[in-house]
C-alpha cells in the first residue's frame, strides 16, 4: 500500500527484514568468536527472525488498540 502525499498513514514497514539484518550481525560476531562463521550465521538469522516476528506482532497490537 503506498501513502499519498495528503495521507497521514505511514509505509507498513517490514520488521522482520530489519530483524534479520540485526540478526546477520550478530550471528557474525557468534560465529567469529566459535571459529564457524556459517554456523553463527544461521543461528543469528534464526535469532533476527523472531526478534522481526515479535516486534512486527507488537506492532500490529499496537495499532489495533488504537
Amino acid at each position: 500500500m503506498k501513502a499519498d502525499k495528503n495521507s497521514k498513514e505511514k509505509p507498513k514497514s517490514n520488521k522482520i527484514a530489519v530483524g534479520i539484518a540485526l540478526g546477520v550481525g550478530v550471528g557474525l560476531a557468534i560465529g567469529s568468536s566459535m571459529g564457524n562463521v556459517g554456523a553463527g550465521l544461521a543461528v543469528g538469522i534464526a535469532i533476527g527472525i523472531a526478534f522481526g516476528v515479535s516486534m512486527q506482532k507488537k506492532e500490529e497490537a499496537n495499532k489495533k488498540a488504537e
